[in-house]
């Protein structure tokens, strides 16, 4: 069942109230529901989304305006179905492993300097290590965490014995830009906390609702799951209704504040008094001024030419409307391949295909940046679909909005610092972006093998530094959103009246209850343009014949995928 309002208000409450009375009567049902159950539910969504895949993808990318045969198709399809899939696969497999947690038997570990924990969580199996393009990710635990205790920090939802469990109602207020996102936030509430969900899908895109219908049938049969379509009024409406005890948001800062804290005057000495408006649970991913960090090095023409285009891709991928999408370059102004760099970052964002600025507001930020930083350039020309604008800081701006907001829009900054050798460059940089930029979801570090090397294990003490709950060496921080197996969110420890890149995590299929980030780490030179890259010239190829692979694993479609994923 679907209860839609379609004029963009809560006139129709009776119907949301018959909505969450079904959900009332099931929370506690879910909660107690076996293992087994679950994974047979999870199954059954592998089957609808798939029914619905090609779909999905094609009218997401109609939606946003992406011309027809255009290879960048393939990012719906990443950013979409394909991701979904992953995660109903990785879901399955570890309730599969309770209540044992067998799961976390086959990870890898190291400690830390200092102590902590890092857990290896892909890739684990042959085809993810030959799919992987070379990717790895670890999960780095809170302080305390040890190979010992892990399991008791695992899933500890499912700890409590199933007859013993209470279930709880779940507003998930939906994102509009990545397609993913609103299924995967429903998924980790019904099998990581054990809430059933009213999903709010956002007006931007709530085209999808045929498709996330589809995907979520099983649980919309059982009374697990209800979608829902409006705009602020319905949210209002939903956040404060009686029936609703937590409430998981990905948007924006502004939005989250309104919902816990109220607007105006009101607001602000609620703020102040710590006596929050809404006393639900809030959980939220609010994205970030996420840096990418180029770290001087002995790099070769192919060397820049490469990373030129994997940062052009970090910020121009979806338009730039992506909570991971790079705002800041930091360079080392005493680099003697710096100057040649930002001119090849330039040349990528200029001449990467031309798309629409689909989210709204965008061609309005786009012009008051521009009013705002008179150096900006424009990149784009007369008869550019989306201005793609350039701005160069010598300094930290005293105009602080770039360094406070985050754009959400094709727009790149760039900043020097002046120190030229790499370890006191890096520590510069990891202060700047720790003290400065508001937000710590995700961070790009790209970095010379010889420089790696050169520092050693001082890198990972520097990493321990940088505070952000993604981290991407030589690999774009977003991969870990597309890799259900790692958490998405926040560095822990936002108070919830400075809450910045949210509370909470999601995606965390392993379901680790203290994780503190994940870091990532790609090759510097990757052998195949990875499929993320906005000039990946077969991605809409790939795409589906990586969804049709997590949907049935073969080796068989293995030589098919590597030839499309050589056609790059």
């Amino acid at each position: 069942m679907t209860v839609t309002d379609e004029n963009s208000r809560p006139q129709a409450t009776d119907a949301i109230d018959a909505a969450l009375q079904t959900l009332e009567a099931n929370k506690h049902v879910w909660a107690r529901t076996p293992v087994a159950a679950r994974i047979a539910m999870l199954q059954s969504m592998k089957d609808g989304l798939m029914a619905t895949a090609a779909k999905w993808a094609v009218t997401a990318a109609q939606k946003k305006g992406i011309p027809g045969g255009s290879a960048l198709f393939g990012e719906e399809w990443l950013g979409g179905p394909y991701a979904c899939m992953l995660a109903l696969n990785l879901y399955s497999e570890a309730l599969g492993a309770l209540p044992l947690k067998a799961h976390l038997e086959p990870l890898s570990q190291r400690t830390l300097p200092g102590g902590q924990l890092a857990v290896k969580v892909f890739p684990r199996t042959l085809l993810e290590k030959v799919l992987s393009g070379g990717v790895s990710a670890e999960v780095w635990m809170e302080p305390g965490v040890s190979a010992d205790n892990l399991a008791s920090n695992t899933a500890q939802a499912y700890n409590t014995p199933e007859a013993n469990r209470e279930g709880k109602i779940a507003l998930v207020l939906g994102a509009g830009n990545v397609s993913s996102i609103a299924p995967l936030d429903v998924l980790h509430k019904l099998l990581a906390e054990h809430q059933v969900c009213i999903l709010k899908l956002n007006p931007v895109n709530e085209y999808m609702l045929p498709y996330f219908s589809a995907m979520l049938q099983p649980a919309i049969d059982l009374g697990l799951v209800r979608i829902v379509k409006g705009g602020a009024e319905l949210g209002a409406y939903l956040s404060t209704h009686p029936l609703v005890q937590a409430i998981h948001i990905t948007g924006s800062e502004a939005v989250h504040d309104a919902i816990v804290w109220g607007v105006g005057d009101d607001a602000r000495d609620r703020k102040r008094a710590g006596t929050p408006k809404n006393p639900r649970p809030v959980h939220s991913e609010l994205g970030a001024v996420t840096p990418t960090i180029i770290v001087p090095g002995p790099w070769n023409e192919a060397d820049l030419q490469h990373q030129a285009q994997a940062v052009a891709s970090q910020k121009l991928q979806n338009c730039g409307f992506n909570c991971a999408s790079s705002q800041l370059m930091l360079l080392s102004a005493g680099w003697e391949f710096g100057a040649g760099f930002e001119q090849l970052v330039k040349q990528a964002l200029a001449q990467a295909p031309q798309r629409i600025a689909y989210y709204p507001g965008a061609r309005q930020r786009l012009q008051d940046i521009r009013k705002r930083y008179p150096m900006a350039e424009l990149l784009s020309g007369p008869n550019a679909l989306c201005e793609r604008v350039y701005i160069p800081f010598d300094t930290a701006p005293q105009d602080r909005y770039f360094l406070d907001n985050e754009v959400f829009c094709p727009v790149l900054g760039r900043m020097l610092l002046p120190q030229s050798d790499p370890e006191p460059f890096l520590q510069a940089a990891i202060d700047f972006a720790n003290r400065e930029l508001r937000g710590t979801l995700s961070a790009n570090i790209i970095i010379h093998p010889a420089t790696l090397s050169q520092l050693g294990g001082r890198f990972d003490e520097l990493l321990q530094a940088l505070r952000y709950g993604c981290i991407g060496v030589n690999v774009w921080a977003a991969f870990g959103f597309a890799t259900p197996a790692t958490p998405w969110g926040a560095f822990p420890g936002h108070p919830l009246d400075d809450v910045q890149s949210g509370r909470g995590s999601v995606h965390n299929a392993f379901m680790f209850d203290r994780a503190q980030r994940t870091v990532l780490r790609g090759p510097f030179r990757a052998m195949v343009k990875p499929p993320w890259w906005v000039t990946h010239a077969s991605a809409d190829k790939l795409g589906p014949k990586l969804t049709a692979m997590e949907y049935r694993p073969s080796l068989l479609k293995l030589p098919s995928i590597l030839y499309t994923a050589l056609q790059a």
